[in-house]
């Protein structure tokens, strides 16, 4: 019988080689598991104080909207007690100052604090609505549009509370290009509330110029350009989107000209309709008109 006498050292070497690299590249393997592991336990840190916030802070907003949807179906319940619907106002006020508390830098605080402005606005309640409002201002949102928003009613709020001077210092604040009309055209209402007429009738061409270069009406404040005495540019007519074919004069058979008639009495009652109409606005436009010189004589 022969025995395998060679075998024995030659396996010890090769487990001792096997050893000796295992524990050069333990160190490589360690790192890779540690790495593996903070990886993992960083994204689940990350996710739990970044991403699940904002869900939290999405799922208080929906809340709250749904709230404020029972507010108003409340106030146009004639039955309700003026106390019942307080409550609500309250609840709804309540659950607002948690969401901001809560999450005080997330769009949905910005979004509730206006939600609860406007509560405020139509409640009369001016004072509370710029204070709402200037804490919406707070709010780091890094977009200059929603600010200047913000800014806009800020302002309007302030001028509905009747601190004229807070509301000019707000409106004079730069905006975007964008927002340029509308605060010309709050500018010419603070300015006629201090009895500047010079100046609140250059806010307002300001701001109906710019409109004009948008092809862009406004009929509120055109009245308001109108109150004071001011006749604005006509307003140019956007182009039509799809422009229509021309039509030939041998292409006309009897049934078009029998459908032309047709036409023609159906615009007839049309015109005679529009006409009452037009008189309607018309008269609302005058009591609107003389309201507001009235309002005007009164300061």
């Amino acid at each position: 019988m022969v025995s395998n006498s060679n075998s024995s050292p030659r396996s010890g070497n090769d487990d001792a080689q096997s050893i000796a690299e295992l524990k050069h590249y333990a160190g490589y393997i360690i790192a890779a598991i540690v790495l593996a592991l903070a990886g993992f336990f960083g994204f689940r840190y990350w996710q739990s104080h970044t991403v699940s916030p904002d869900i939290e802070a999405a799922q208080a907003y929906s809340a709250i909207q749904q709230m404020n949807d029972k507010v108003a179906l409340a106030e146009q319940n004639p039955d309700l007690q003026s106390s019942a619907l307080q409550a609500e106002r309250s609840a709804l006020a309540t659950q607002v100052d948690k969401l901001v508390t809560a999450y005080p830098d997330s769009v949905y605080a910005w979004q509730a604090l206006l939600l609860k402005a406007r509560q405020q606005a139509d409640s009369e309640d001016y004072k509370g609505a710029s204070e709402t409002l200037k804490r919406a201002l707070d709010i780091p949102l890094k977009d200059a549009g929603l600010t200047a928003m913000t800014q806009l009613r800020y302002a309007t709020t302030l001028l509905a509370a009747g601190d004229v001077d807070a509301a000019l210092s707000a409106a004079s604040k730069e905006m975007p290009n964008a927002f340029e009309p509308s605060k010309q055209e709050l500018l010419g209402d603070i300015y006629l509330q201090q009895n500047k007429t010079q100046e609140a009738e250059r806010a307002y061409e300001n701001a109906w110029n710019l409109l004009v270069g948008r092809k862009e009406d406004r009929a509120i404040l055109r009245l308001k350009m109108e109150s004071i005495g001011i006749m604005p540019q006509e307003m140019p007519k956007k182009p039509a989107l799809i422009a229509s074919a021309p039509v030939s004069l041998s292409d006309v058979t009897v049934e078009n000209a029998a459908a032309s008639d047709a036409n023609i009495a159906s615009e007839n009652v049309t015109d005679e309709s529009s006409t009452e109409a037009e008189q309607t606005v018309d008269a609302a436009s005058d009591n609107q008109i003389n309201d507001s010189s009235v309002e005007s004589t009164g300061q």
